[in-house]
């Protein structure tokens, strides 16, 4: 925050000069937040950037919605393909009124998201690209603040850069705008919100201070084109494809005979705000995927796992994600059932066992009301009286309402993913945002 008094951000915005980009957004049944999604991304504070909706095959009547709210016509448009994708289904459209000048959109045949995203690659003709879930809501100033990182360095090359992502349910939410913000009411979102807090205001960011960071949130991110393009756009064959574009892009620098000083980004800035799972089958199926892409990313990238010649990242990086979240999972499902064959045989010192687990779980909250505090002392989104401590009381029981069933999501993701020949990449479900 003291970083950031520094900036005069009205210069950028202003500039028109400033860098050009993209924000591409993938769309597959998104009727029911598609408008309010489009607009809120019209909206964003930046001299220099276009959006490209990339309609991703969708069977609902998003393009209907689409072509309707913002005068679309079908236009001629010269691809560039780079990277291959699935072909264009009912063509590229742009808007008739000026005030949409900046909207692009493409229909194209289901491919998937990564498939998605490289046909926005292949489309966009500017330097960077930022690319996001339709379904969420930018602030007005993300893109502003996320270009940062690429202009305040010299020596160093930014690569990517990514923010902090905030959960949007129950929000008030009118033309694209956050109007009102609200804790929701469910005990599995607010457990959510502990995790969210926890991994991008503490987590993220002490990777991104070590240079270490391997994933950006495929909910919203900044990359360079350039180096994305180099390195094959998105991997349409894994589920994960967030994190492997990361660590290859990374992992692409880092084998340049040059070695050029490079980065990924981060900053604690609220930029982006997303619907989350409100119900436990879809929070499950969610989290299999996120287990499966971790396993498909570093089984892809396992010659750089404590590989000196990957610095950092090879010898801190990959080794600390196999371990703490591509092994915890099964670790933490052995100790168990061996924790029960020694109160089978009766082998347990109940006195340590006890103190052991009182420990694990104080430090477990303490760590979230560190994240609370954190979030209070600095951004403050959350400002109706009373919300902190309702958060903090929510630490105590966070433990059991989410991590149980993050567990059992990382135990079907194992299973799925070695014994599932039909591994599928998941539908979220969305309910819509709260809307006035």
């Amino acid at each position: 925050m003291k970083k950031n008094s520094f900036v005069n951000y009205n210069k950028i915005l202003s500039s028109n000069i400033s860098p050009s980009i993209s924000i591409i957004a993938p769309a597959y049944n998104e009727s029911l937040n598609i408008i309010e999604n489009v607009r809120s991304l019209l909206s964003c504070h930046y001299a220099n950037y276009d959006v490209i909706i990339v309609n991703d095959g969708s069977k609902d009547d998003s393009l209907e919605k689409l072509i309707a709210a913002y005068d679309l016509v079908k236009v001629d448009f010269l691809i560039n393909e780079q990277i291959p994708t699935k072909p264009l289904r009912n063509g590229i459209y742009k808007s008739t009124n000026p005030a949409f000048e900046k909207l692009i959109i493409v229909d194209k045949e289901n491919g998937g998201k990564a498939d998605a995203l490289n046909m926005g690659l292949n489309i966009s003709a500017n330097k960077y690209v930022a690319c996001i879930d339709v379904d969420c809501l930018l602030i007005e100033d993300a893109l502003l603040k996320l270009v940062k990182p690429f202009l305040e360095t010299t020596d160093t090359q930014v690569i990517a850069a990514g923010g902090v992502i905030r959960i949007a349910n129950s929000c008030i939410i009118k033309e694209g705008k956050m109007l009102e913000i609200n804790l929701p009411n469910k005990l599995m979102l607010q457990g959510q919100i502990l995790e969210y807090l926890r991994a991008f205001l503490l987590g993220r960011m002490a990777w991104s201070r070590l240079n270490g960071l391997l994933v950006i949130s495929g909910a919203f991110g900044l990359f360079d084109k350039k180096i994305a393009i180099s390195v094959g756009g998105y991997d349409t064959k894994t589920v994960g494809e967030d994190m492997e574009i990361i660590v290859r892009m990374r992992r692409y620098m880092e084998e340049l005979e040059s070695k050029p000083k490079y980065k990924v980004a981060y900053i604690p800035d609220p930029l982006c705000w997303t619907e989350a799972p409100d119900s436990y089958k879809v929070f499950i199926s969610q989290r299999n995927r996120w287990t499966r892409g971790t396993i498909e990313t570093l089984k892809i990238h396992r010659k750089i796992g404590f590989n000196k010649n990957y610095g950092a990242m090879g010898l801190l990086s990959y080794p600390y994600w196999f371990l703490f979240e591509r092994m915890a999972p099964i670790i933490e499902i052995l100790g168990l059932i061996y924790f029960g064959v020694l109160i089978a045989y009766e082998k347990v010192r109940w006195d340590y066992t006890l103190a052991f687990i009182l420990v694990a779980y104080l430090f477990t909250v303490l760590f979230s009301i560190i994240s609370i505090i954190s979030e209070e002392l600095t951004y403050h989104q959350y400002k109706k009286k009373g919300t902190g401590i309702k958060l903090i009381l929510i630490t105590f029981l966070e433990p059991f309402v989410i991590h149980p069933f993050i567990l059992y999501a990382a135990f079907r993701g194992n299973m799925d993913y070695y014994f599932n020949k039909k591994k599928k990449w998941g539908e979220m479900t969305r309910t819509g945002m709260s809307k006035v």
